[in-house]
């Protein structure tokens, strides 16, 4: 059953040091609340999956939760590098990191084939992208149906998996809505699950091309209104593009960026 929680309950309950974390959410969705709350809660050696590993994901590294990155892009949205990234990926600051690299599809498709319950998916990709050397959990197979080299991506199932939606019931059945990436087949493939929303209902209104989390996959929900600031969430806020600017300042310098998250993720008054 479906636990409504506060926010910092439900990270306390369901992400612990060591955990293998999946942060979804595709150009909007983007859980930055919950990724606050994990650093403000200070968890550690986490290994992060995320098929676009851009600010809140630069935040955790930075902040030294992140033991290992498993991602299909990374970068700042229209503006540029993730420096807290290559920071410490070139420096070993805050500590070493650990990276796997996939593509879009390759990622997508571990997600799937954990949330199928299968140990592997097969697809037509990887060959002659320089991705595959040196990449785990990718090997190459022959169909045996036509004798045909493919690529094979070793099923992914996270510790938990954190995603931002619009809306719950009261039942803990999600809606979201928009561009959804892979949050569903994250949710499903995670042992547990925890969904942030921007408002709990009384009932889901079905919408076209909505898709839903039952609530028998959904650990915990937790109502954070703007819960995605500086991304958005569509029907309910615009995306901040003067703060994904501003960021890029920000990220640069090692005590600049330990200030502004002192300032507005760690100090309880300040934080979103």
């Amino acid at each position: 059953m479906t636990e409504m929680l506060r926010l910092d309950e439900a990270v306390a309950a369901l992400v612990g040091d060591g955990d293998c974390v999946a942060l979804e959410g595709f150009t909007h969705l983007i859980p930055f609340a919950a990724g606050h709350e994990i650093v403000r809660q200070g968890r550690r050696d986490l290994t992060l999956a995320r098929l676009t590993p851009d600010i809140v994901a630069d935040q955790l590294i930075g902040m030294g939760c992140v033991r290992r990155l498993v991602f299909s892009w990374g970068g700042n949205p229209g503006v540029g590098s993730l420096h807290r990234l290559r920071d410490a990926l070139e420096h070993g600051w805050p500590h070493a990191l650990d990276v796997e690299e996939h593509s879009h599809a390759g990622l997508a498709n571990r997600y799937v084939a954990g949330a199928a319950g299968v140990p592997f998916a097969v697809l037509r990709g990887y060959a002659g992208t320089g991705l595959r050397p040196g990449v785990t959990n990718v090997a190459e197979v022959t169909c045996p149906f036509t004798g045909e080299r493919l690529s094979a991506v070793a099923a992914l199932n996270p510790d938990v998996a954190v995603v931002h939606a619009q809306q719950a019931d009261r039942e803990g059945n999600v809606q979201l809505w928009g561009i959804t990436g892979v949050q569903k087949e994250a949710v499903l493939a995670s042992r547990r699950s925890l969904v942030t929303v921007e408002e709990v209902v009384d009932a889901l209104v079905p919408r076209p091309g909505a898709t839903v989390l039952p609530s028998f996959v959904v650990t915990a929900v937790c109502e954070v209104p703007g819960g995605t600031h500086p991304s958005y969430a569509t029907g309910y806020s615009a995306r901040d593009d003067v703060f994904y600017a501003a960021w890029d300042a920000i990220r640069r310098d090692r005590d600049a960026f330990l200030s502004w998250m002192a300032a507005n993720v760690l100090d309880p008054a300040g934080a979103p």
